[in-house]
């Protein structure tokens, strides 16, 4: 049997220990070599971080959507540390304690409409998860057992759990772990930057009814869509749309789940996308922002139609997460929506998300700029070969111009943000929602000459 000898981590530098024992979420560990050092971020404060060199960045990512009030608020953690005084945790599990009552009861009276039962999870996936699971339950407690199926977007991202991939519409995040739970169905999505031939704005939510009616009403259960799609960069519904999805939803008997991961807690402007758009869900899923990311922390939040059958007789959704709903979690999430009502975060977005858009409109004048598109504090740039056709860059001139090019660029000049290509390529900028114009224009003087740099670049290796 192979032995290792122990390794003296006091010797050992960040560095060197992250390259030996840390296994990086979405990561190609195989990229972090001698040339390549992993980023330590080691201190944060309001809209910046700094990695373990000193450097200082601007986080327009908010930590992956989810630092919404900024980094290096002590008072919000210390909620947490209060609440351990009085109780550290006990579980949700058939008990109560009253952080989950009281944030139970602070969610569902800022949800929309009879959004009233709140089941709590440790993070996105879990969300999607529990919601997957419930409305199964919920169909064949109601009398309708081959409701099962689950209709999402293409490209869209709805966690990565074996359940939620069924609705990930993301080819290259499926592939290496099929098969999964069966019955995930997927329509277009709302890319009006690129429609599918023969579609128009008006006929993307009459693709939901073709499909629904393609697999049959009877083994549908549920439609899943968040507010404004991540994943393809920050696809917004056109008008009307989600008023006909929740039309076609009552009409064939189907739940209708707002993913809301990413879209609630303020970054669209409002507590909840769908308050956004003016629709009505019968489930939300959410994490995130709940606590600014000082913790932990997800949930299910159900209409009272939804959770009815649940509440009668010997009836029990079996299901569970041993810390969700953690007393310290919840007493976070508190002091997070506490701080966000007292310092009027949310009316900071819808303050200032004009100038945002205008900003990143304003980058239009470069080559590669194609489309600029989102809301709130929720954006994407699109970047094309070719501005006149939309012509979009091959798998590995994307590979060069995000990840041999922009990423590192923009993070070595000082900006985290997101180049992506699940769809086509994009930088995806969601920054902390205390942001303003002073850090718009920060956000301007890196990302433009930066993305100036990367349009000369892409022109030189055309002509040569």
């Amino acid at each position: 049997m192979a032995t290792t000898e122990p390794v003296a981590h006091h010797s050992m530098s960040h560095q060197e220990q992250a390259r030996r024992h840390l296994w990086m979420h979405f990561s190609r560990m195989g990229a972090y070599d001698a040339d390549h050092e992993i980023p330590v971020i080691a201190r944060g404060e309001g809209c910046h971080v700094w990695d373990e060199n000193g450097r200082r960045y601007f986080d327009g990512l908010s930590a992956l959507f989810c630092v919404n009030i900024g980094h290096g608020r002590t008072d919000i953690a210390q909620a947490g540390a209060d609440q351990a005084k009085e109780l550290g945790f006990f579980t949700n599990w058939s008990y109560a304690h009253p952080p989950a009552i009281e944030l139970a009861t602070r969610i569902a009276g800022l949800a929309p409409g009879d959004l009233n039962r709140v089941f709590f999870t440790s993070g996105g996936s879990e969300a999607v998860e529990s919601a997957i699971k419930v409305v199964r339950h919920f169909h064949k407690l109601t009398g309708h057992p081959n409701k099962t199926k689950i209709i999402a977007r293409e490209v869209a991202y709805h966690g990565t759990s074996l359940g939620a991939l069924t609705a990930t519409g993301i080819t290259a995040l499926r592939q290496p772990y099929e098969p999964f739970t069966p019955g995930g169905c997927h329509v277009p999505n709302t890319n009006l930057y690129r429609l599918k031939p023969g579609y128009g704005a008006e006929t993307l939510a009459e693709s939901v009814r073709e499909r629904i009616e393609f697999e049959g009403p009877e083994t549908v259960a549920a439609v899943i869509m968040e507010p404004v799609q991540n994943a393809g960069g920050c696809f917004t519904p056109p008008d009307g749309y989600w008023q006909r999805v929740r039309e076609i939803c009552d009409e064939y008997d189907v739940l209708l789940i707002s993913d809301e991961v990413i879209c609630s807690w303020g970054r669209l402007g409002e507590w909840f996308g769908a308050q956004r758009y003016g629709y009505q869900p019968d489930i939300i899923t959410t994490a995130k922002g709940i606590t600014s990311a000082y913790a932990a922390m997800g949930a299910m939040i159900v209409s009272d139609r939804v959770a009815e059958p649940f509440l009668e007789g010997h009836a029990s959704f079996m299901h569970g997460f041993t810390f969700a709903g953690h007393p310290m979690s919840c007493a976070i999430a508190l002091a997070n929506i506490d701080a966000m009502e007292s310092e009027g975060v949310i009316e900071n977005v819808r303050e200032n998300e004009t100038a945002f858009a205008d900003m990143l409109n304003g980058l239009r004048d470069i080559p590669i700029v194609g489309d600029v598109r989102g809301a709130g504090y929720f954006h994407a740039i699109e970047l094309v070969k070719d501005r006149d056709t939309k012509e979009s860059f091959d798998d590995d001139e994307s590979e060069w111009l995000l990840r041999g090019y922009l990423s590192g660029e923009l993070y070595r000049r000082g900006l985290i943000c997101r180049a992506d290509d699940r769809g086509d390529p994009v930088i995806q900028l969601s920054p902390p929602l205390i942001a303003g114009p002073a850090e718009f224009e920060e956000i301007e003087s890196i990302l433009r000459p930066t993305l100036q740099e990367a349009s000369d670049q892409v022109q030189r290796r055309g002509r040569g």
